[in-house]
């Protein structure tokens, strides 16, 4: 961040002015998503909250202890990967994962997080921190499309799903060319990326050690298996009628087509919430339900961390050229 050649107390105000409109943004976004959901009414959802006894102590208390260990293994994964360029502690990765996701709330897939988490460390560093916050990111999306895919494939065995196979072999053509001209870039030494050739990239994955990929990859299907079940035990509270195998089906399957259909299909409107809607009606979840089960789930695991996260961000300071980071 440069302000060039301002004056010291001209830069700190107008880097104050930043911060602030980071939190304002974010809760503005928070504030808007609640009150303005064309999908979920707020009054039928709080509503509905309450006929189903979702604000017990006992719900709570399990709901945001899942919360709780779903941010600390990411937590974790965060600092084992920064291990590989620099020794941070768990309080260091938990300021840098909660600020980063304060920042990157209301940009398109959070895509904000990477220059967020960069900012934390000196200049030198920061295409490596963006670099290593992508593979975490491969990691998470890998173990989702593992788990989707197994239960994408049993779920339309069991149910005969409708699919369109010609938007299938559509979407299948696209991913060939695309890994088609990924494995040729990655043989063109004289690309760039900002600065970074394509072949340092490969050294530089290719040089990450095994056992920081084990531990991180370990994290994240540690993640995946804990807002799963939290996915799962609110459709009990709201008393949906099944097991947790036929649950695990569609959620993975939910997760699955979540992910991939906002990336791949550019030229279609498709919201999370829809996808999860269509799956759980062929199960027989009602939409009220799996719209405020998407909402609860959003509400721990983004807004509520993010709120923590805004503190950071009002006390978060450039690092100096001689800081440890």
């Amino acid at each position: 961040m440069n302000f060039g050649g301002l004056p010291y107390k001209t830069k700190q105000f107008f880097f104050v002015l930043i911060k602030l409109s980071i939190v304002v943004g974010a809760f503005y976004f928070i504030f808007n998503r609640l009150t303005n959901n064309k999908d979920l009414n707020f009054v039928d959802f709080t509503t509905h909250l309450n006929q189903n006894g979702v604000f017990s102590i006992k719900n709570v208390s399990i709901l945001v202890i899942l919360s709780i260990l779903n941010w600390f293994f990411e937590i974790i994964k965060w600092q084992t990967l920064v291990q590989y360029i620099s020794h941070i502690s768990f309080k260091n990765a938990l300021e840098q994962s909660l600020g980063a996701l304060t920042a990157s709330l209301f940009t398109p897939n959070r895509i904000g997080e990477y220059g967020a988490k960069a900012i934390y460390f000196k200049s030198e560093l920061r295409k490596k921190v963006m670099l290593l916050n992508l593979t975490g990111n491969m990691m998470q999306m890998t173990v989702t499309i593992i788990f989707g895919s197994l239960g994408l494939y049993i779920m339309h065995t069991t149910y005969n799903l409708d699919i369109d196979y010609f938007k299938l072999s559509r979407l299948l053509l696209i991913v060939i060319v695309v890994i088609g001209f990924t494995i040729f870039g990655l043989h063109q030494k004289r690309f760039n990326i900002k600065g970074f050739s394509l072949n340092k990239l490969k050294m530089f994955f290719k040089d990450l050690p095994i056992t920081l990929q084990l531990i991180a990859f370990g994290t994240s299907i540690l993640r995946y298996l804990i807002f799963s079940f939290q996915f799962y035990f609110l459709l009990q509270i709201f008393g949906a009628n099944l097991t947790y195998l036929n649950a695990m089906m569609v959620i993975t399957s939910m997760y699955l087509l979540a992910s991939i259909i906002p990336t791949i299909f550019i030229f279609d409107v498709v919201i999370k919430g829809s996808v999860a809607v269509y799956l759980f009606s062929i199960v027989g979840i009602d939409e009220l339900t799996i719209l405020s089960v998407i909402m609860i789930m959003w509400l721990l695991n983004f807004v509520l961390p993010s709120i923590f996260g805004s503190y950071y961000v009002l006390n978060f300071n450039l690092p100096k050229p001689d800081d440890s980071l």
